[in-house]
């Protein structure tokens, strides 16, 4: 037995029904589509979310909020992150190189989150006030870049 051999049991396959082909045949004349409407017509295709002429769910939901189309999307480094690495001087380049930072965004916002055993040097877009406070006390230095 080998996949050329390979049928599926008898009775599952169907020939198609052969619509269009005469009077005499059953499905002549409008093809099993009925004589008027849009579904009867070539060319007819239903539009996304149609519900049979009843108000698509879409529609019958409310509508809440907005969506901000300037919000920015920072990458996200935490001091946790950071204190694992080796070395002491920390530059966006050098998180993209090191695999912390996949996708730059808007820039880059380092957080608090995880301890921080060592003074380090970082220099990023953003520091939330915790952050800044944690590398300060240690004796590193958190410089703002863009500002």
């Amino acid at each position: 037995m080998n996949l050329s051999n390979l049928k599926p049991p008898k009775g599952q396959k169907h020939a198609p029904k052969r619509v269009g082909r005469g009077m005499g045949s059953g499905t002549g004349k409008t093809s099993t589509r009925g004589s008027k409407g849009a579904r009867s017509v070539s060319g007819y295709s239903i539009m996304r979310g149609f519900e049979g002429g009843q108000m698509p769910l879409h529609r019958r939901l409310p509508k809440r909020g907005f969506t901000n189309i300037f919000k920015k999307q920072y990458a996200v480094v935490n001091l946790g992150q950071i204190d694992k690495l080796e070395g002491s001087e920390f530059t966006v380049e050098r998180l993209m190189s090191l695999g912390i930072v996949k996708k730059l965004g808007d820039g880059l916002k380092i957080l608090a989150g995880g301890e921080l055993t060592r003074a380090v040097n970082i220099e990023a877009h953003l520091f939330s006030k915790t952050a800044s406070d944690k590398i300060t006390k240690l004796g590193g230095t958190a410089k703002t870049l863009g500002a």
